[in-house]
């Protein structure tokens, strides 16, 4: 898990459904405007609002007219739009809620199926993210949500190009990830034709979502695999900050971060891609993602005193601050990979994890890391089936992914406490314009 995390702050991509600040917590006192949500929440609770009981709840929900309801949260009436130079749910901040979904093109179903399922994935996509119903067979599992940060984005697998007779436009940046030592990897719940990601601050919202991408898939495409995914909900914390994973550690300190002056070269196909660097022409403004299932072994883990587990990482626990720091040290203190204790021996061990995930000790390798937490249950030895769904970003995976992996392979300290069991790449065009559906460039050019 390469030390890089996307901070918890709201992007430019998002917009907001009430007015005041992007990422204000005040409810507000008027009426949500119209056009942006259908939905509207008619009972709001927390420390600035009505906390309802559950008669007062469903009363208010039978007998309140509509102008008399309460405005949506902040929370709620976050929205990220569909429409854009890329796809949303790249750079979009992390959201509490995740499904991944694979389906695999049912057998006889080309180019032309996968056109038109394209195009009704990326309608109901597009009503969803506004807050809007799916359509006429919405299941109204979220019709009293706001948009509440919801993004939907597709991706396709290397066999989906077989499949459909477009193999010439196959990116030669798709090509199967090498094999690693690490990996267990569980041939049915890996690839795929298409993927799906879907995020939401707001599980029946999150939910919804994936029931309807899933319904109109119809009998185009089949469910392969897919994996539930949670993170910290907004708001839980007294400020915002890097989230922690179910090892208890700051996870992903070093995440390229939008703005960066070389953010788009390392994440995002560029609008004229090269020949063999990320291309062909329908993946510009695209990126890659890799997706593993890596479960922690958190028995083991839990064993480890905290100095061990903090020498595992080369962080602080309490903190994320790197050993080599002193007591004033941050999150964002630099590493000092040289500093020896009296010892003689490194502050940092040779084989943290942050050491070896470093950009500098990759030749640059970088990569936008939005994962899930996920917990499956329990064995019936009461051993959790927990981790992390790794979710990464690259421009190219043999130049981001790949090396930082395979050096984690060759000694990473954390490679005892953890085992990859699924994985896939897949290549995400750029977004869709106004009238347009995600993959219309490759589907139709």
């Amino acid at each position: 898990m390469p030390d890089q995390s996307i901070p918890q702050t709201r992007s430019p991509e998002a917009t907001r459904g009430t007015p005041g600040p992007l990422d204000s917590d005040n409810p507000g006192a008027a009426t949500a405007p119209q056009g942006v949500s259908r939905r509207r929440l008619l009972g709001t609770a927390g420390a600035t609002g009505l906390v309802l009981g559950a008669a007062g709840a469903a009363a208010g929900y039978a007998a309140a007219p509509s102008s008399a309801a309460t405005p949506l949260t902040s929370l709620g009436s976050e929205r990220a739009m569909f429409h854009g130079k890329h796809q949303p749910g790249i750079t979009t901040p992390m959201q509490a809620r995740g499904h991944l979904v694979a389906f695999d093109l049912a057998a006889g179903a080309g180019r032309k199926e996968a056109a038109a399922l394209l195009r009704r994935w990326s309608d109901t996509a597009r009503r969803l993210m506004a807050g809007e119903p799916a359509g006429s067979r919405d299941t109204d599992v979220a019709r009293d949500a706001g948009p509440s940060s919801l993004t939907v984005t597709f991706g396709f697998g290397h066999s989906f190009f077989g499949r459909t007779g477009l193999e010439e436009q196959r990116p030669v940046a798709l090509d199967p990830l090498p094999d690693f030592s690490s990996d267990h990897l569980d041939k049915n719940r890996s690839n795929g034709d298409l993927w799906v990601q879907i995020g939401a601050d707001d599980a029946l919202v999150a939910f919804h979502a994936l029931r309807a991408i899933q319904r109109d898939a119809g009998a185009a495409a089949r469910v392969r695999w897919q994996m539930n995914g949670f993170n910290r909900s907004p708001g839980a914390t007294a400020h915002p900050m890097t989230a922690r994973n179910l090892m208890g550690q700051v996870d992903g300190t070093r995440n390229p971060k939008p703005g960066e002056a070389d953010f788009d070269r390392r994440i995002f196909v560029p609008e004229e891609p090269e020949a063999g660097k990320g291309g062909p022409a329908w993946m510009a403004n695209g990126s890659y993602v890799v997706v593993r299932r890596i479960r922690m072994l958190l028995d083991d883990w839990e064993e480890l005193s905290l100095k061990a587990q903090e020498d595992v990482i080369g962080r602080r626990k309490s903190d994320g601050a790197p050993l080599s720091g002193g007591s004033g040290a941050t999150e964002s203190t630099e590493m000092d990979l040289e500093k020896t204790d009296g010892s003689g021996e490194l502050v940092v061990p040779i084989n943290a994890h942050a050491r070896i995930t470093r950009p500098d000790q990759n030749g640059g390798a970088a990569m936008v890391r939005r994962p899930f937490s996920y917990h499956d249950g329990f064995d019936a030895d009461g051993v959790p089936d927990a981790g992390l769904l790794f979710v990464c970003w690259q421009a190219d995976p043999l130049r981001g992914f790949v090396p930082v992996q395979r050096k984690l392979d060759r000694g990473d300290a954390l490679s005892q406490f953890i085992r990859h069991e699924a994985s896939g790449l897949f290549a995400v065009p750029g977004g869709a314009a106004e009238g347009e559906y995600v993959g219309q460039r490759l589907l139709e050019g």
